[in-house]
């Protein structure tokens, strides 16, 4: 069962693989779209009640056509089409905020890519700590009713909106000036504004699955020593948390499995415990979970976040999903490489720590074994201090990377005393620098240093041609970032 629009549905008899974009629109709830089917365009987007990290519930925005209906079992969605308050009869509903400043606005021109627009910018518009400029709130203020004025940089509007969170989100008419200033234009909620009350209450909490139809099962349960033992006895089932990756798996190469576990509720994945030696983060956190509650505590992946995928992916996707995948090009890879970090496997026998670097094997494959999966990922403390995360991409935001390059190097008295590399996208595995790492490290922190050291991250990895670059370009970008690297830090102690 699965509450919609504050109503109670059942998710039978869809089959196991249904997406939660499909189960809506087949139940007439056709604000929400298909135009990717792969969470590049977010013309799906929904709120989902999920536990907060300020308030008790967060309406947090996820691509429908990526998530198993059966996933939300017993969870709460809210659609487009039950944003607006309902009129008395014969009277028009009154707009949403957020619908109100988009009609107002010319924020929509076909109207297709409008409700996931509008569902992304609602879950915005009820962020917590999202703070407006004094003059935002009120539908007076010059900035709040021109959407034109400035807030801290071009892309937070004065009332604390920030356009990443419509990073998911594509226009093809091509209308983002005015979807800007409806998002910089709206104001707070209400005190009676039914989805900011919902916030003070908790989400519905985890429940255990086993929907099954045609032989295909869609199964959660409530501990992590219930899944291990179920693991055990499937070892072939698929191991899904936030769907990113199986999703595009299903809707476009038509995949299907007989057995899916999920792993995304379970609270033994759900920690993130920090100590005086290590950052344990859980292999379940979402992405923008980590981000918030880690607040720039760890500077590289607070480096890495804004570029992983877009917001609406993040809302979804784990570290554990990410590394669990093996591929050469995802992004928390090399910045975990470059932290040293280790992936704690658990079965049902018990658990092992495993640096990170010793984890990949091949393409897409690791040492994790049948039955096996990752539980935390580990950050050993104190951080290096000098740290950048590249990542090399045809698309500033929500694009697959060409090359990524993490670094993190600890200079001391102007001396490399260690250095720590991570690549992607050059090899058929995540890999060290390691080369690079040797040759800088013992080395003084200076401009002939940098010069000397960059032809060999070039010849790091093996990278190949492909449709996103050559070969030659990848080779090219990994001495160019070090030089990055550098004139980064001299204009950092210079300022």
């Amino acid at each position: 069962m699965i509450t919609v629009n504050g109503k109670e549905a059942p998710i039978s008899p869809a089959p196991a693989h249904t997406t939660v974009l499909d189960f809506l629109r087949e139940r007439g709830l056709t604000g929400t779209k298909e135009g990717c089917a792969e969470g590049e365009c977010g013309a799906c987007s929904v709120l989902v009640a999920r536990p907060g990290v300020d308030k008790p519930t967060d309406w947090v925005a996820v691509n429908a056509c990526l998530v198993p209906v059966a996933a939300l079992d017993g969870q709460e969605v809210v659609t487009s089409e039950s944003l607006a308050t309902p009129g008395e009869p014969g009277t028009p509903a009154a707009l949403h905020p957020v619908q109100r400043e988009m009609a107002a606005r010319g924020g929509s021109q076909c109207g297709y890519c409008t409700p996931g627009f509008v569902c992304s910018m609602a879950a915005e518009y009820y962020r917590p700590d999202r703070c407006p400029h004094p003059t935002s709130g009120t539908e007076t203020g010059t900035e709040a009713s021109t959407g034109t004025g400035t807030g801290t940089d071009s892309e937070h509007g004065p009332n604390g909106f920030d356009l990443h969170a419509l990073s998911g989100n594509l226009c093809r008419c091509t209308g983002y000036r005015p979807i800007r200033d409806a998002a910089f234009a709206v104001g707070a909620p209400t005190e009676d504004d039914p989805l900011a009350q919902r916030r003070e209450q908790a989400p519905p909490a985890p429940v255990a699955t086993a929907y099954v139809q045609d032989d295909s099962a869609f199964l959660r349960r409530s501990s992590l020593a219930e899944t291990l033992r179920l693991l055990r006895e499937r070892p072939d089932a698929v191991v899904v948390a936030g769907s990113t990756d199986w999703g595009v798996e299903v809707n476009i190469r038509s995949r299907r499995a007989g057995c899916v576990v999920a792993v995304d509720r379970l609270p033994e994945l759900r920690e993130l415990r920090v100590e005086s030696d290590v950052i344990e983060i859980g292999a379940a956190l979402t992405l923008t979970e980590i981000e918030r509650r880690l607040d720039g505590r760890v500077p590289l992946l607070a480096e890495l976040f804004p570029r992983f995928a877009s917001r609406l992916i993040r809302n979804g996707a784990t570290l554990g999903g990410n590394l669990g995948t093996g591929s050469p090009i995802g992004d928390s890879p090399p910045a975990l490489l470059a932290l040293d970090a280790s992936v704690v496997l658990a079965d049902a026998d018990g658990e092992r720590a495993v640096p990170l670097s010793d984890y990949f094997t091949g393409y897409r494959q690791s040492v994790r074994r049948p039955g096996e999966l990752i539980r935390a990922v580990r950050v050993p403390l104190p951080l290096a201090p000098v740290v950048a995360f590249h990542k090399i991409a045809k698309r500033r935001f929500d694009d697959i990377s060409s090359v990524a390059v993490a670094f993190a190097l600890d200079v001391e008295d102007g001396i490399v005393r260690t250095a720590r590399i991570g690549l992607g996208g050059v090899a058929a595995t995540p890999i060290r620098a390691l080369a690079t790492e040797a040759a800088l490290e013992g080395r003084p922190w200076t401009a002939e240093t940098v010069e000397a050291v960059a032809p060999v991250l070039r010849d790091e990895g093996t990278p190949m041609d492909d449709h996103r670059a050559s070969a030659a370009y990848r080779s090219a970008m990994l001495g160019q970032s070090l030089l990055k690297l550098y004139a980064r830090t001299t204009e950092a102690v210079s300022s």
